[in-house]
């Protein structure tokens, strides 16, 4: 089933604020299944003063995260859980992260996201991020459900 997310929707199934979300919009998402969404990249993000002056390029960890938090969108939807519940989804791991090519200022990311499978609170994806059709990012990407309070100790 489609369902259908706004911003105020990805605030409320995400931790992440300004710099740090880095989703958009989500254009697809069938619950628990597959996500697609995108982000704008644009010359004014904090990162680019330092990465590179004089040749923006955003960085592949960021992308990564990107990915990531789409990934956490479809968990936190599907299960009816986010921050307000007392849970965010945090990395676990990643496999066969690869990159193809730079993205810069102008570029709009493209991110799909499946699962692969899920087995109690460990999700596993398969994620992949295009600019214009053309592959910049693919990773294997694996996201636990955690309790807020469990993190501080």
């Amino acid at each position: 089933m489609e369902v259908k997310i706004d911003l105020d929707d990805i605030r409320r199934l995400l931790p992440h604020r300004y710099p740090f979300l880095l989703i958009d919009r989500v254009l697809h998402l069938e619950s628990g299944q597959r996500i697609k969404a995108l982000k704008n990249v644009t010359s004014n993000e904090e990162f680019f003063n330092g990465h590179f002056p004089g040749r923006p390029i955003m960085p592949g960890v960021l992308i990564l995260e990107a990915m990531a938090q789409a990934c956490g969108i479809i968990v936190s939807e599907s299960n009816e859980l986010g921050p307000e519940q007392g849970v965010i989804l945090v990395f676990a791991g990643i496999d066969k992260a690869r990159f193809r090519r730079p993205v810069v200022p102008g570029d709009q990311l493209i991110f799909e996201c499946a699962v692969n499978r899920n087995k109690r609170d460990i999700w596993k994806f398969d994620a992949k991020a295009t600019v214009d059709g053309d592959l910049v990012a693919s990773a294997e990407m694996m996201c636990a459900i955690q309790q807020i309070d469990s993190m501080r100790k």
